[in-house]
């Protein structure tokens, strides 16, 4: 069946040659009326003459045979639904009579007190092992980082910490000064994170086979405060360095130097970042200790 209209010339901004036609209904016993779908906007205009695709038109039996595909559909999941039920109910039977190991657990007053006494002891000594936490951050060696420190488990410090630089000539070597990155001189809190910024985009846009970050606090203070300290130090700015910028974050350690008499140190410690070309690896810095050894 051919259709002729008659369009409105205002219809040309949006009837264009891959506009589609298709007789729809309104409602099920409705009048049929003619739908045309908007074209895409880089599509050519139709022309007077011409002539534009369409969809055949969707009997109501299509429409009932839908409805019956879903109808049937829905008293197989019933069906299913109802088998659960029943599997359900055989096994509460089970369980009531006290067969199973489930059914002991639930029937045997004995069995039950055993995992009561079981349960408690675990839950003592997960008990003992907080106690053991908050202990140790009342330590005095890690009083006055746990207060204000700038970091939340101690004992993550050394979770990415090597023993000592490679060899190897560094690519890179970006050097702040401690008393500008961070709060205090006695805690490892950021205070100018966009201090850092140059070494992470740096690490973010050049390839790199080691970069490490190593800290130190001068000369003053107790020795292993001091240690703890560097520790930190640099951990947070490693941390700072892997999320906020893209990198692969296996490729970046971590040096505590403690105390230490570098001139660059000053009384507020300070931090570096060493970065190596691609092929320095972890290796290196176990065969340099081996060859120290």
């Amino acid at each position: 069946m051919t259709v002729v209209m008659d369009m409105e010339s205002s219809t040309r901004s949006i009837i264009k040659k891959d506009s589609v036609a298709a007789i729809q209904t309104e409602g099920l016993l409705g009048n049929k009326y003619v739908e045309i779908s908007f074209g895409s906007g880089d599509a050519p205009q139709v022309m007077d003459g011409e002539t534009i695709g369409s969809l055949p038109p969707q009997d109501i039996s299509d429409v009932l045979k839908k409805t019956n595909e879903i109808l049937e559909t829905t008293q197989q999941t019933m069906g299913n639904m109802q088998e659960s039920t029943d599997n359900l109910k055989a096994i509460s039977s089970k369980i009531n009579r006290g067969e199973g190991t489930l059914g002991a657990l639930v029937n045997d007053r004995k069995m039950f007190d055993q995992m009561n006494a079981a349960t408690a002891e675990a839950q003592q000594g997960a008990a003992a092992f907080q106690d053991n936490m908050d202990a140790l951050k009342h330590n005095w060696l890690l009083r006055g980082f746990f207060n204000k420190r700038g970091y939340d488990d101690a004992s993550k410090l050394t979770e990415d910490a090597i023993s000592n630089l490679p060899k190897s000539p560094y690519l890179k070597k970006f050097a702040f000064d401690g008393k500008k990155i961070f709060d205090k001189s006695d805690n490892a809190k950021l205070k100018s994170e966009k201090t850092l910024t140059e070494a992470g985009r740096f690490l973010e846009a050049n390839p790199f086979g080691l970069a490490i970050v190593v800290a130190n606090n001068g000369m003053k203070g107790d020795t292993e405060e001091a240690q703890v300290l560097t520790q930190a130090r640099a951990m947070v700015v490693r941390n700072y360095l892997v999320k906020n910028f893209k990198m692969d974050d296996t490729l970046v350690k971590t040096i505590g130097l403690g105390k230490s008499d570098q001139k660059d140190a000053g009384d507020g410690g300070s931090v570096e970042v060493v970065i190596y070309p691609v092929g320095v690896s972890m290796k290196s810095t176990i065969a340099s200790k081996t060859s120290a050894r």
